[in-house]
């Protein structure tokens, strides 16, 4: 599995019993604690291994760091990134730190499957209910966070929400069985599920109502407050979504808000979905929300609703 299907990560089989999953992210700073961040950066580049079904392994640090920057900030962030690694018992084995005027960190990571158990993004069937793990609003929350108008408690919620490894999730799909899945980052719910939908041929329904959204959220939009990768995802599934008129601009938003460790969104057997709905919730995964349905509609689309 390479670049084809817009996965979210590279499959390699090595025999018949084990295949590489193969990837790499990373990012500027989104917390002030560097200890924070760098935890943050590594369950957000662990999770792409999640979203296949695998187990990571092993990992190298990515770093970009300003030579004028007290190293011990350095430090922190690399004991967060390590710590959380060791969270999900994957190695860091080295990595590799350029001078950037900018901080920025991630992992590039190895896990394993079993060949032919991996899961893609373009599998969804008409019938499945998608599940989602986490709740939204992480890309409002920060960019509140940097311009100084978030309070410390919603804070704190949103950085407990991105530091969650995908872990449980990916264990509950992969005993229940899904036909689908993909992590929930940067294009946002829709962006993500756009992709899912037009990689298997299938149209989606989501319900706002069903939608989890982390405390703070609305208020902040209210305010107006949204990154600029919120904005550009909107304007970038206006083509294929079909919002529904109850919806307002601030519900677009928060449907197409820019996530940074997110959580999976599963495409699951409607007689399967109650038994993830139950794995989630006793393996601990932060939520399991049904938020809407594969349909036969028209490949590639997705109808909004309230």
């Amino acid at each position: 599995m390479g670049a084809e299907t817009g996965d979210d990560a590279a499959v390699y089989r090595l025999n018949d019993e084990t295949a590489l999953i193969v990837t790499v992210d990373f990012f500027p700073p989104i917390t002030d604690d560097p200890y924070e961040y760098g935890a943050i950066a590594a369950a957000n580049s662990l999770s792409d291994v999640y979203a296949m079904g695998g187990k990571p392994l092993i990992a190298l640090n990515v770093v970009g760091f300003p030579a004028a920057l007290d190293k011990s900030i350095l430090g922190r962030t690399l004991q967060g990134g390590y710590a959380k690694a060791a969270e999900a018992e994957c190695l860091i084995v080295g990595g590799h730190t350029v001078d950037d005027p900018e901080p920025k960190y991630g992992l590039s990571v190895i896990g394993v499957v079993a060949p032919g158990k991996q899961v893609s993004n373009a599998n969804a069937r008409p019938g499945d209910v998608l599940v989602l793990s986490k709740p939204i609003g992480t890309g409002i929350i920060t960019t509140a966070g940097k311009q100084g108008v978030v309070p410390a408690n919603v804070l704190a919620g949103a950085v407990a929400t991105m530091a969650a490894l995908n872990r449980p999730a990916a264990e509950a799909m992969m005993r229940v069985g899904v036909n689908a899945a993909t992590d929930i980052t940067g294009f946002g719910l829709l962006g993500h599920l756009q992709s899912m939908v037009q990689g298997s041929g299938v149209a989606a329904e989501v319900s706002l109502a069903g939608v989890p959204v982390l405390p703070g959220v609305r208020e902040l939009l209210a305010d107006g407050v949204a990154p600029g990768g919120t904005h550009r995802n909107v304007s970038s599934v206006a083509g294929t979504v079909t919002w529904s008129d109850a919806l307002t601009d601030a519900d677009r938003l928060l449907l197409c808000d820019a996530q940074t460790s997110g959580g999976l969104l599963m495409s699951v057997p409607a007689d399967r979905a109650d038994g993830l709905v139950a794995a989630l919730q006793e393996a601990g995964a932060p939520c399991a929300a049904v938020v809407g349905k594969i349909t036969d509609g028209p490949a590639g689309t997705i109808t909004a609703t309230t």
